[in-house]
C-alpha cells in the first residue's frame, strides 16, 4: 500500500461542488454519481462521474435484458466530462461503460467527445471492464488508467484519491474527492473484514486521518445491509466451511457456483479442491475469463497442474475433481441453470453429485434460485446452500460495521446510498445514531442534485433519471411497451380483423377473432361465434348510422368486443380492433 502524497485542493468558499445521482438510490444496481466543481454556468467546471454500473432486470420486467441509468445529462456535458472513477468490478458499477460509450444514436456519448475517456480504477477493476468493452469494440473510446491502493490523481481541478477497501471482488476502493468545499467521501461497497483472504484490509486509518485533520464534508455510505444487525462475517470463515465440506464430500463430484467476479471465493474454493487432491474445471464463459484475469494479475494462484479443461473431466473418477460455475443466481440459460434442466452438454448430474451454491439469492433472484435448486434435486444431486451451511458470507457492511465507520468518518454531512429505499432509509437512522444531527441526513432519490457550499448541503434541483432499458438494442422500448407486455402475460390478447366496404355501409368479411391467452380456441368455438355476432351487429349498427372513418369504426369494435369479453369471463385481455376497406 502506498503514502498518499501531502497533497490537497485549496478550500475556496465562493466555488460550488456538486452531486447528481443518476442511478443507485432505491434500488440495487445502476449505480452512476457525478461530482462537479464550479459554478453551472461555468464553461471550466470539472466533472467526474463515479461507477457508471447496470441493473438486472425483474421478472416483472418482461423480455427486459438489462437496465442501465439514463444518460441524458451526461450527453448534455459530454465534452465537459473529464473522467470515471471506478469503486470496483461489479457489474453494478461497470456494466453500463460500453453502454455509456456507444454513439448517441444508441443511446451513449462516445461520438459526442473529441478525445477518449480515461477511466480510473484499479487493474482489476479495469480488466473485469475491459472484457464487455472490448466485446462491443469500443476500446478506442476510452483510456484505461490502473491505479495503486492510496494513489491520489488530478481531475480537472479535483484530487481523487483511492482508499483501500474489503467487499466480496478484491481491490475494491472508497473514493475520497478532495474538492474546494472540502472532502466528499464516496464508501463504495464495503465490509470490515479483518482477516481478508488476501490480506490487503480497508485503510481505516487513512479515513480516520482524513477526517481528525481535513475533516469530512460529506459521507455517501453503502446501504445494502444497513437493516442486518451485527457485523459481517470474514470471508476467511467461508474458507473453512468449504474445506470441511470437501473432506465430507470425499468420493463424489462437487460444482460450485458463485459469482464470477468473486475471486476470492473461487480461490477459496480451489484451495479447497487442491487440499483434497482434485482437479479444477470451471463452467461459463466468464468464469473462465476472470480466472484467467486473475491469474495474470496475481490475485490469486491455482497450481497450472490443478486446472483441466472442462472436456477433461471425464477422464477422472467424480471425487477427483471440482467444478466452479456460473449461474448462481438462477440464471436459466447459465452453465448451472442447464445442469438444473439436464441439458448441459459438458455434464449430466446424478447421486454422485454435489452442488454447492456459494452465494446468497439477490433481492428479486429468490424464485428463480428455488427453481434451479429443485432441479438439481430432481437430478439427484445433493445441493448446499447457504440455508443449510455457511457456505456464503455478504460482501456488505451490516449495520454495526457502518455505525463503527460512521464513529471513524464523523461525518458533516450524511448521504446514504446504493440500495432499496427500505436500506437506505436505515443506513439514514444510523447515521443520527452516531451523532450526525437529522437536519445532515439527507435521504435522496435517483435524479436529485445536492450542492455543498458555504452554507451547507442542500438540494438544488433534478435531471432525468429514468431507466433505459436494453432488449437488443438500447432505448426502444419504455414504460408503455412494458405495460402492454404485462397485460398480455397476464390476461391475453383479442383480435378482432372485420373487412367493410365504405362506399355501400356493409360488413363484406368477418369479424374474425385471433386469440392467444384469453380462451383457448379450439375449446371455445360457441363463444367465439357468439363474440363475433355481437360484434357484427355493433359495426353494423353504426354503419347504418352514417359512421364510415375507419378510426371510429375501430374504436366501436374495442368496445364491443371489451364489453362482451368482460360480461361473459370476467377478464381483460389487449383488444386489437383491426377494420380493413374493400
Amino acid at each position: 500500500m502506498s503514502n498518499p502524497q501531502p497533497m490537497t485542493v485549496p478550500l475556496n468558499p465562493k466555488v460550488p461542488v456538486r452531486v447528481v445521482f443518476l442511478g443507485g438510490l432505491g434500488e440495487i444496481g445502476r449505480n452512476c454519481m457525478v461530482i462537479e466543481q464550479g459554478a453551472p454556468d461555468d464553461p471550466d467546471r470539472t466533472m467526474m462521474l463515479i461507477d457508471c454500473g447496470l441493473m438486472f432486470p425483474d421478472p416483472h420486467h418482461h423480455g427486459i435484458d438489462l437496465i442501465l441509468p439514463d444518460f441524458t445529462y451526461l450527453r448534455e456535458n459530454a465534452e465537459r466530462l473529464s473522467a470515471i472513477v471506478l469503486t470496483h468490478g461489479h457489474e453494478d458499477h461497470i456494466g453500463a461503460i460500453q453502454y455509456l460509450m456507444r454513439n448517441r444514436s444508441e443511446g451513449g456519448l462516445g461520438d459526442l467527445r473529441s478525445e477518449p475517456l480515461p477511466v480510473y480504477g484499479s487493474a482489476l477493476a479495469l480488466g473485469l471492464a475491459r472484457n464487455r468493452i472490448e466485446e462491443a469494440g469500443l476500446m478506442s473510446k476510452i483510456d484505461m488508467r490502473p491505479v495503486q491502493d492510496g494513489e491520489q490523481i488530478d481531475i480537472g481541478s479535483l484530487l481523487v484519491e483511492f482508499i483501500p477497501v474489503t467487499h466480496s471482488v478484491p481491490h475494491a476502493h472508497a473514493i475520497a474527492v478532495h474538492t474546494a468545499q472540502g472532502i466528499v467521501l464516496h464508501s463504495g461497497d464495503f465490509k470490515i473484514d479483518l482477516t481478508p483472504v488476501d490480506s490487503r484490509r480497508a485503510d481505516l486509518a487513512r479515513i480516520g486521518q482524513l477526517a481528525k485533520n481535513e475533516g469530512i464534508r460529506l459521507l455517501m455510505s453503502d446501504s445494502t445491509n444497513a437493516e442486518e444487525p451485527g457485523y459481517a462475517s470474514s470471508e476467511t470463515n467461508v474458507g473453512g466451511v468449504l474445506r470441511s465440506l470437501f473432506a465430507q464430500e470425499r468420493g463424489r463430484r462437487i460444482i460450485t457456483a458463485s459469482f464470477a467476479s468473486h475471486l476470492h471465493r473461487i480461490q477459496q474454493i480451489a484451495d479447497a479442491a487442491v487440499g483434497e487432491g482434485r482437479k479444477v474445471a470451471t463452467l461459463g464463459l466468464s468464469m473462465k475469463k476472470n480466472i484467467r484475469l486473475g491469474l495474470d494479475l496475481g490475485v490469486f494462484t491455482i497450481p497450472e497442474s490443478s486446472l483441466i479443461d472442462i472436456e477433461e473431466i471425464g477422464k477422472y473418477k467424480p471425487g477427483e475433481v471440482c467444478i466452479i460455475s456460473t449461474g448462481s443466481q438462477g440464471e436459466p440459460m447459465s452453465a448451472l441453470g442447464l445442469m438444473a434442466r439436464g441439458e448441459n452438454k459438458w455434464l449430466q448430474l446424478g447421486e454422485d453429485d454435489t452442488v454447492v451454491l456459494s452465494s446468497h439469492a439477490i433481492p428479486g433472484n429468490e424464485g428463480s434460485v428455488n427453481k434451479v435448486i429443485d432441479g438439481l434435486l430432481r437430478r439427484g444431486a445433493h445441493v448446499v446452500h447457504s440455508g443449510v451451511m455457511d457456505v456464503h458470507a455478504t460482501g456488505h457492511a451490516k449495520a454495526d460495521d457502518i455505525k463503527t465507520y460512521l464513529s471513524i468518518v464523523n461525518p458533516e454531512w450524511f448521504v446514504p446510498i446504493h440500495g432499496e429505499y427500505r436500506h437506505m432509509v436505515a443506513n439514514a437512522k444510523l447515521g443520527e445514531l452516531m451523532g450526525v444531527p437529522a437536519d445532515r441526513v439527507i435521504e435522496c432519490e435517483d435524479g436529485d442534485v445536492l450542492e455543498l457550499s458555504s452554507r451547507g448541503l442542500a438540494p438544488v434541483g433534478r435531471v432525468p433519471a429514468g431507466y433505459l432499458y436494453v432488449d437488443g438494442i438500447v432505448g426502444d422500448v419504455g414504460q408503455g411497451v412494458l405495460r402492454d407486455r404485462q397485460k398480455l402475460s397476464e390476461e391475453g390478447v383479442v383480435v378482432v380483423v372485420v373487412t367493410v366496404d365504405i362506399q355501400t355501409g356493409k360488413v363484406l368479411v368477418g369479424p374474425e377473432i385471433i386469440t392467444r391467452g384469453w380462451v383457448y380456441a379450439p375449446e371455445a368455438e360457441d363463444l367465439l361465434d357468439e363474440a363475433c355476432d355481437t360484434i357484427a351487429a355493433r359495426v353494423e349498427k353504426v354503419l347504418a348510422e352514417g359512421v364510415r372513418d375507419v378510426e371510429q369504426l375501430e374504436r366501436e369494435v374495442r368496445r364491443a368486443a371489451g364489453k362482451f369479453v368482460s360480461d361473459r369471463t370476467k377478464r381483460k385481455p389487449m383488444i386489437v380492433p383491426v377494420v380493413m376497406e374493400a
